[in-house]
């Protein structure tokens, strides 16, 4: 029997697809350097880096709490991350991840649900605004999702907990990481969401970008699965995939106090389940 992988290891799979999308760091014009090239230091390894912010991103650490045997210096490995984080990386990452999925399954385009979801932060200072489930006394964020039919995210934006889910409805639309062509019937996009986008505003904004929308609360959608088993109900699979993204336990609740970091790591979990629903006979990604 094979060593077993936990969810936090990158395989080499894996790494083969991230690799090359990796930020090259270049001598900053700015500076002035006292040492000769290839003196001092050596920069950490990339591969070590990547599997530092996986291991946070999985098992939810603090940064500094990264165990040192293994990772090395933690703020090396932070700062790393905000480097990639400037260079596109995560988003880079997230887009291959989309384009392998396509190429392999193909995205289900022709049903799509939106749908947002809010989780504490109790340290943010971006992003943020009382909790509306909470009396309104702590602080929280919410991650708005916009998924395919089988629950893939294909757009993602951060806000407070106390921005409305129609608020961000034209955003989160235009956000889509990869572009699709345009449909030969209009009866072939699809959009599912709850009553929260039931405004004619949100039903406008719907209708524009090209949706036939579908916006029913969910007491009304059993009514019509238990009037017609055979109706498939569509827009569960985004709630499956706000659940997907709970199994990371540092987006579960939300510690970075910067938008920028905490958005990144949700990109980077977006690309990791992107991956994981490309058909493969060996699984890249465990967990």
């Amino acid at each position: 029997m094979g060593k077993r992988v936990e969810s936090w290891d990158v395989t080499d799979d894996f790494w083969q697809r991230v690799e090359p999308l990796v930020p090259q760091r270049l001598p900053s014009p700015d500076k002035v350097y006292l040492r000769k090239p290839g003196a001092g230091r050596p920069a950490k390894p990339a591969r070590q880096v990547f599997e530092g912010i996986v291991y946070v991103l999985r098992t939810g650490c603090q940064w500094k709490a990264l165990p040192k045997e293994r990772f090395g210096s933690a703020s090396a490995i932070h700062k790393r991350f905000l480097e990639w984080e400037e260079a596109g990386f995560f988003e880079a990452l997230w887009c291959a991840g989309l384009a392998e999925y396509d190429d392999m399954q193909g995205i289900a385009w022709r049903w799509q649900s939106i749908d947002g979801a809010m989780m504490k932060a109790p340290l943010a200072q971006e992003a943020v605004g009382p909790n509306p489930t909470d009396r309104g006394k702590k602080n929280g964020s919410k991650r708005h999702l916009l998924v395919d039919g089988c629950g893939v995210p294909l757009s993602l934006i951060v806000t407070g907990a106390n921005v409305n889910d129609g608020k961000r409805l034209d955003e989160v639309l235009s956000a889509i990481m990869v572009k699709r062509k345009a449909p030969p019937l209009r009866r072939s996009k699809h959009l599912c969401a709850d009553a929260g986008y039931r405004s004619a505003e949100c039903l406008n904004i719907i209708e524009e970008h090209g949706y036939i929308p579908h916006v029913v609360d969910r007491r009304k959608e059993a009514h019509i699965k238990r009037r017609d088993p055979k109706k498939r109900a569509r827009r569960w699979v985004v709630e499956a995939c706000h659940g997907w993204f709970n199994r990371f336990r540092k987006l579960l609740v939300r510690y970075e106090k910067l938008e920028r970091s905490f958005v990144a790591l949700n990109h980077l979990a977006a690309a990791i389940i992107a991956f994981r629903k490309v058909p493969l006979k060996i699984n890249i990604i465990y967990g």
